[in-house]
């Protein structure tokens, strides 16, 4: 054999050795002329296709490549082509059944020592199954997000420390931001001042013990103002046990709050109402004039009026205005109670309408009204005469539109509130001398009921004698056969200047100091000679004399009993003392008044 035939029959041997390799690699390769026409291809491309090398070299005019692909293909390989660089794509090729599967192409030049291309090399490998599973993947987690995106929390992804990596619709709306933006942020711009703290140290627990927490944080919006929100973090950890994301959603619970605040707010004022019982719980009595009221009650219980209450004190004007409540549809809600003369008059706007956090020094956090806590139900102002000009403003803008401002706040709150006044004092005295707005008069003189004095219904003395000895008695553990008879007729005949609630302190004190089984009084707390027919302590000379005085000074002020020039200021004395005084003489202020005041119940 010859050199040569030996070098042929050796470089046949290496071709074979070289075509089974590539016919064995599990590949499809093949490869092209400089100009790019198919030269060779592997077994396992004849096999794929089912076709000969001859019938492939047509590549651009059958359907191997799928329809979609392959004007994309061809400008990709003729760019290749003309410029000589690197081949990379995935496209789709049919299989010998009709089917196609994803390719990842690379085709990769050969060239000569000039750097002149020479031939290209292409392997085709089969990536379908993992395009496929890349598809269902990237579906599933489009089909994740948008699930994520209909959700009503505010959802996000954390990285192992807390770093921002994504967030959903909700959030990104909430906050008013991209998605990019909310990255930007810090924690601290979004979470309300009073709450970082506390954020910030869960946060740090939770880093160091990988564990899930929750907690309640109010945060900022788009528009400024802070959201009370329920924000749930569970790590993801590793086989390691390391947190590789924290994953949060945060659940609106504004309304919640709000409604807890509220119960908590309504709790405590039931708690006053409870210490500060009324002087008895049930309406004790049959006389006339009681019987009179209870009827005109019971006429107006079932409608929204509004109600006003007048009658001296301790005569139980708000055990009226809570039997209005009982007997109303608002009977399940609440039944708040004001005393308007209790309350500084600096705090009682407050008091009634509520504050903002800041809104004056000392208030620390926002704070619901007794209107806002009487929403639905009754709120019954006592004592309404009392309140300051500015208040009296206010509570005709509640009695007129239904709305109401925080102190402090620029929010209009509508409230539903059914308004039951009450006053020991002469309304209109109060609006002839200027101290009481004429039109929020009448806004409360809707529906006048006024309370008469224990003079007035003495009947009914031996009834309320027995229902309070009842109540003490059983609270002291004592129990009483009989009432003393000349006891009784002193109760009876005694005036009662300070009607119902004075006659339940003496039976209470009378209950604890007595040690018999018969019930008497000390005669010395019913001859004290304070009151005569209702008032003074003066014989018939003296309360001659002193009604000589007030009726003078009446005349000067003209009927006015109080403010600049009214007869309070002209004797001297506070004006409740002179209201007791004229009612206890029975003078009628009208008759001085310079022009009489006529109003319309």
């Amino acid at each position: 054999m010859t050199e040569q035939e030996e070098l042929t029959q050796a470089l046949r041997k290496s071709e074979e050795a070289l075509r089974l390799v590539v016919n064995g690699i599990g590949a499809l390769v093949a490869t092209y002329s400089a100009d790019g026409e198919l030269e060779f291809v592997n077994q396992p491309i004849l096999d794929f296709f089912g076709k000969t090398l001859e019938e492939l070299k047509g590549w651009r005019n059958n359907d191997d490549i799928h329809p979609d692909d392959l004007d994309r293909v061809a400008a990709s390989w003729t760019h290749s082509l003309t410029t000589g660089r690197p081949y990379d794509d995935v496209h789709r090729y049919r299989r010998s059944d009709g089917a196609y599967r994803w390719f990842s192409s690379c085709g990769r030049p050969a060239r000569d020592g000039e750097g002149r291309v020479i031939r290209w090399y292409v392997l085709l490998t089969d990536i379908d199954d993992s395009k496929k599973a890349k598809d269902r993947l990237e579906e599933q987690e489009k089909e994740l997000r948008q699930i994520l995106d209909l959700a009503p929390q505010l959802v996000a992804v954390l990285g192992p420390n807390l770093e921002r990596l994504y967030a959903n619709s909700g959030a990104l709306a909430y906050f008013g931001t991209t998605l990019a933006g909310w990255r930007q942020n810090d924690m601290e711009s979004e979470v309300h001042p009073d709450d970082v703290q506390r954020v910030r140290a869960a946060a740090e627990s939770a880093l160091s013990t990988r564990s899930a927490y929750e907690l309640e944080k109010r945060i900022r919006g788009s528009d400024g103002t802070y959201r009370w929100f329920l924000a749930r973090y569970k790590p993801l950890c590793d086989d390691r046990g390391q947190a590789t994301r924290w994953y949060v959603a945060c659940a609106d619970i504004e309304d919640r709050k709000r409604t807890e605040e509220r119960l908590q707010e309504e709790n405590v004022a039931l708690r006053e109402e409870i210490d500060k019982a009324s002087m008895f719980e049930e309406i004790v009595g049959a006389s006339p004039a009681l019987t009179a009221v209870l009827s005109r009650v019971s006429k107006v219980a079932g409608s929204d009026s509004t109600v006003l209450i007048t009658g001296e004190t301790g005569t139980g004007k708000e055990l009226v205005a809570r039997a209005i409540h009982r007997r109303s549809g608002r009977s399940s809600r609440a039944f708040v109670t004001v005393n308007c003369a209790a309350i500084p008059r600096e705090l009682i706007a407050s008091e009634l309408f509520g504050h903002e956090k800041g809104a004056f020094t000392g208030a620390l956090q926002r704070r619901l009204g007794r209107f806002e806590l009487a929403n639905g139900g009754t709120i019954f102002l006592d004592e309404v005469t009392e309140l300051s000009p500015d208040t009296q403003a206010a509570l005709l803008r509640v009695l007129q539109e239904r709305n109401l401002e925080r102190v402090g706040g620029r929010e209009t709150i509508h409230v539903d509130v059914r308004v039951i006044a009450a006053t020991n004092r002469d309304l209109i005295d109060a609006v002839a001398s200027g101290t009481f707005r004429q039109d929020l008069f009448y806004r409360l003189n809707v529906f006048p009921l006024e309370m008469p004095s224990l003079r007035e219904r003495k009947q009914d003395i031996p009834v309320l004698v027995e229902y309070f000895i009842h109540r003490y008695a059983r609270k002291a553990g004592k129990t009483f056969r009989r009432v003393n008879k000349r006891t009784l007729e002193r109760l009876e005949s005694y005036p009662w200047p300070g009607n119902v609630r004075e006659l339940q302190n003496v039976i209470e004190r009378s209950v604890i100091v007595c040690d018999t089984d018969e019930f008497t009084v000390d005669q010395s707390w019913l001859s004290t000679g304070r009151t005569v027919e209702g008032a003074g302590a003066l014989s018939s000379s003296l309360a001659a004399h002193e009604k000589a005085i007030i009726e003078e000074a009446l005349r000067a002020s003209g009927g006015r009993v109080f403010g600049p020039g009214g007869a309070a200021e002209r004797l001297g004395i506070p004006r409740s003392t002179l209201e007791s005084r004229i009612r206890a003489l029975q003078i009628t202020k009208s008759r001085f008044r310079a022009r009489a005041a006529t109003v319309d119940p």
